[in-house]
């Protein structure tokens, strides 16, 4: 059965077939052997070089993707080996992270490599390249990826000078019963139904944004920064609802429209293991709807990894040439 590219309103959907997805696995599992590190340069680049050993279905519909992220800036590909026999409990202590290799790590490297370079950042997580995003007990209500409540619409590390490109999460395991959806609005869709005095509010340097809670970089800010910025008829977008503040009236009024209009064009997908979501950061924020949590290792597991497309512009931001950003 070969992989399907389907096409619509909703996320362009990739469901990889059966045979694809075998061959995905066998590739990955040469990855992940016995000792092998995610973190380690070495293996990254051997990440890198199997790229072109998966699914041509597979790989070229990613470079599609990577060219035109479509009006909705998200990709939902279906199908793919997390390691399913092999998984074991989900974790829930904070700052959870993937060291070891194992299937579904090697799977995020390399169609992170297909999509530019995978990265990550020093203060969050200890910048290791593939994390958990699980809930956490304690941290319920928290703004970040340990929380379990609503999390609000937002540009992965907006208070950065060089934000991901793309946010990859793939699902190892469902919440138990099955209500926690990703939530994507794209500007691509909002844009035609601003009025015209909060386009151009957002086109300005009125707004402020603070850290995630998970960088633990308590009151730090931004520059004043413009909310969408780049080309007027297809701009990018750079906001987060929980910690981007308003410095004008005239702003207060833009953000209160444009979370309205998040709300009313957002998409909502339930994420199954096997499942890979894709988000075009630079037009697409993201969310999460509100789940419960019962911390007995079978709780909901996404892992994360960051893509930048051009590396080399964060040079200054990470030592060795490696790929994690200070």
């Amino acid at each position: 059965m070969e992989s399907t590219l389907q096409t619509g309103a909703q996320p362009l959907i990739l469901t990889v077939g059966t045979d694809d997805s075998l061959l995905t696995e066998r590739v990955a599992a040469e990855l992940a052997a016995p000792g092998a590190l995610v973190d380690d340069p070495d293996w990254l680049a051997r990440a890198r070089r199997a790229w072109s050993d998966l699914p041509a279905e597979l790989v070229a519909g990613l470079r599609e993707f990577r060219k035109d992220s479509g009006p909705t800036g998200s990709m939902l590909v279906r199908g793919l080996p997390v390691g399913h026999a092999t998984l074991p409990p989900t974790p829930n202590k904070p700052g959870s992270v993937q060291r070891e290799a194992t299937v579904s790590a090697a799977v995020l490297a390399m169609v992170a490599s297909g999509l530019g370079d995978p990265a990550a950042y020093r203060p969050e997580k200890t910048g290791a390249i593939v994390q958990d995003v699980v809930p956490v007990p304690g941290q319920e209500d928290y703004q970040s990826n340990a929380g379990s409540v609503l999390l609000t619409f937002h540009t992965e590390n907006a208070f950065h000078p060089h934000r991901p490109d793309f946010v990859m999460l793939l699902c190892l395991r469902a919440d138990h019963e099955n209500v926690a959806g990703l939530r994507t609005a794209c500007i691509r869709e909002v844009l035609p139904l601003l009025t015209e005095e909060s386009r151009q509010a957002l086109f300005s340097k009125e707004f402020i944004t603070a850290p995630p809670p998970s960088f633990g970089l308590d009151g730090v800010g931004t520059e004043p920064h413009a909310v969408l910025y780049g080309a007027v008829e297809d701009p990018d977008i750079c906001v987060d609802l929980s910690a981007t503040e308003p410095t004008t009236v005239r702003a207060k009024e833009a953000m209160a429209e444009l979370q309205e209009l998040f709300d009313r064009t957002a998409q909502t997908v339930r994420l199954v293991p096997g499942d890979l979501a894709i988000v075009d950061n630079r037009v697409t924020v993201h969310g999460r709807t509100p789940f419960r949590p019962r911390y007995d290792g079978q709780d909901r597991w996404l892992q994360r990894t960051f893509v930048l497309t051009d590396l080399r512009r964060s040079r200054e931001h990470r030592d060795g040439d490696g790929y994690v950003l200070d």
